[in-house]
């Protein structure tokens, strides 16, 4: 699974790297500890308003603040039941909650890294997972949006959009930590994942759940401090290694 991670970068340093159009409203700033039901950042691909010599409008790519936690558009209220921070991949496409995200609303989540708690002699133990040198971790997720029934339609809170994080059987040096882990998007398969012309299925899916096994052999870990374990927490020291 995956219950924290770490994005240490601005969004600007984002524009270049994913090629971004547009960069969303209240964008959140570098974390080191980012926890279910907080703001992250979801980078995007949406259609524009068709005009009628647009029979193939090209995608505008965007970067968004997202709730970490689905709310599907059906749901009559945000916080009624646990925040689905996690979809598990090996049968999503069949759910009622991600079903229609599944479809057509994919979306990459950058990391820095992220935490992950092994059990050592009964005792949780925190470790933070990242891959070598700058390189980001491409989380594949998927996100809704959720209109707000009592928002006046001038209102900016109207709409709602929330993300999960796709998880997998780990796979790699990571299993040695934990029996779940992210699906890592492979960097090939970014275009085809966010297209949102093409209808996605349980097959697509599979296909990048099993492309993370490749970045998954280059992550690597270390050990860390407890002081991660509060969401309170929050800084670069989050993730040194512990001596």
């Amino acid at each position: 699974m995956c219950g924290r991670f770490v994005l240490d970068r601005r969004m600007t340093d984002l524009v270049a790297l994913f090629d971004i159009d547009v960069l969303g409203n209240l964008l959140p700033d570098p974390s080191w500890n980012i926890a279910p039901t907080q703001p992250i950042a979801v980078v995007i691909d949406s259609l524009p308003r068709a005009t009628p010599d647009d029979e193939y409008p090209e995608p505008v790519r965007r970067v968004e603040a997202a709730r970490w936690g689905l709310v599907p558009g059906w749901a009559k209220d945000p916080k009624a039941g646990p925040p689905l921070f996690n979809a598990r991949s090996e049968d999503v496409a069949s759910k009622p909650s991600f079903e229609v995200a599944v479809q057509r609303r994919r979306a990459v989540i950058p990391a820095s890294g992220y935490y992950e708690w092994k059990v050592v002699d009964g005792t949780k133990v925190a470790h933070y997972v990242s891959l070598p040198g700058e390189e980001l971790l491409l989380f594949a997720g998927l996100y809704d949006w959720w209109r707000n029934p009592a928002a006046a339609d001038d209102d900016p809170d109207r709409w709602m959009l929330s993300a999960t994080i796709l998880t997998r059987q780990a796979s790699g040096p990571v299993a040695s930590i934990h029996d779940r882990m992210p699906v890592f998007l492979d960097a090939d398969l970014v275009e085809e994942w966010l297209d949102p012309q093409a209808e996605g299925s349980q097959d697509l899916i599979d296909e990048v759940a099993f492309g993370a096994e490749a970045v998954a052999e280059r992550a690597q870990f270390h050990e860390v401090g407890a002081d991660v374990g509060s969401v309170q927490n929050n800084g670069p020291e989050l993730v040194a290694q512990v001596p």
